[in-house]
């Protein structure tokens, strides 16, 4: 379907949303990420239409995560777009998301309420340490909502509560980053000895995070995914919500791409303090900090070679080189973590070989 298709069939939408005055002015691409989804900003005029909205198109495939449908890990087939099962649940809690004006699932179109255009890494450049730190404690009350007041909320409709992070589940992960972070590239030839040694300590890594009690889980909980809007923080890309360890998403908020240039060691280390002591106040269970620390350092790490995996993949099946840029910093992330913990200084030397920043 060309734009000037779209924009003919979301005229009609636009009426049934706000009324038939209403009407599109303008209709523009946004810039996509890495799935196949699709958005757009309209704008509006006419009696009872807002000024903006965002479209949201889907793939007519399939809307569903590709690791899910990779492990089948739906008890049944999905009766509605994921994204609208979790924004219903995240909606009912409490979480700050993007309203829902209308939606047609038949031709995966969704209307959404348009938050801007700035995310919380935008919105953290040529900040102070101060700042950025209220910024991030800002996030960390909303994956506080999340992970206590959505966890306490269980419900079995909502498919967030029909999947978690196990063993197979990390393991996926990891063989993807094996096969697209190494085996894929053609500048790579990887020992069976090293690649044996690898998924064993792999193995050893999703073993220890299965043994964690899991909460809600945003799973994509970055700073490219939350949006500054009226001066709070919003949640978006939610729909592979899940179950996971608590330190899953704190992690990827404070371990994505390039957020060591805002978030260094010292102010990781004054917001994990926050996210301790905030939760312990709003009712969380208390937890070894030592522990809680170790966690956080596997599931930064785990997510991290993940990363590399993907935009890996995303280069050499999807032919989106974009995100290649995001490498580096992410392996020089790596090491520093890898080596924080005994059980994972050894993937040091045995990965140095096929990536420069881990030299």
């Amino acid at each position: 379907m060309t734009q000037s298709e779209l924009q003919e069939s979301l005229a009609t939408k636009i009426r049934q949303c706000f009324g038939a005055a209403a009407s599109i002015t303008a209709l523009s691409a946004l810039a996509g990420d890495a799935s196949s989804r699709r958005y757009y900003r309209a704008k509006l005029s006419g009696a009872g239409a807002v000024s903006s909205v965002i479209v949201m198109q889907l793939p007519q495939e399939s809307a569903l995560p590709l690791s899910s449908e990779e492990l089948a890990i739906f008890k049944e087939p999905l009766k509605e777009l994921p994204f609208l099962n979790v924004h219903r649940f995240f909606a009912k809690v409490g979480v700050r998301v993007p309203k829902l004006h209308d939606y047609w699932a038949e031709d995966g179109i969704l209307i959404l309420e348009d938050l801007g255009d700035q995310p919380l890494w935008d919105r953290v450049q040529n900040l102070s340490d101060t700042e950025v730190a209220s910024w991030y404690r800002k996030a960390i009350d909303e994956l506080l909502i999340v992970q206590l007041r959505g966890t306490a909320a269980r419900d079995e409709s909502c498919i967030a509560f029909q999947q978690r992070f196990d063993s197979r589940l990390y393991m996926w992960e990891f063989d993807h980053f094996l096969q697209y972070g190494l085996s894929a590239r053609p500048d790579v030839s990887i020992d069976a000895d090293v690649l044996g040694e690898l998924k064993n300590i792999f193995t050893m890594i999703a073993r220890d995070l299965d043994n964690e009690p899991p909460v809600l889980a945003h799973r994509d909980y970055h700073s490219w995914n939350l949006m500054i809007h009226e001066g709070h923080i919003a949640v978006i890309d939610f729909q592979d919500a899940l179950l996971a360890p608590a330190q899953y998403d704190l992690a990827s908020l404070l371990n994505d791409r390039i957020t060591d240039r805002v978030i260094t060691p010292a102010l990781e280390t004054q917001l994990i303090e926050y996210f301790l002591t905030r939760r312990r106040e709003v009712g969380g269970a208390v937890v070894s900090r030592d522990h809680f620390w170790q966690v956080y350092l596997l599931s930064a790490i785990q997510r991290d070679l993940k990363v590399v995996g993907r935009f890996y993949y995303l280069d050499i099946v999807k032919g989106k080189p974009g995100y290649m840029q995001f490498v580096p910093a992410t392996l020089h992330r790596l090491k520093r973590n890898m080596a924080r913990l005994p059980a994972t200084q050894r993937l040091i030397p045995l990965l140095a070989d096929h990536f420069d920043e881990l030299r």
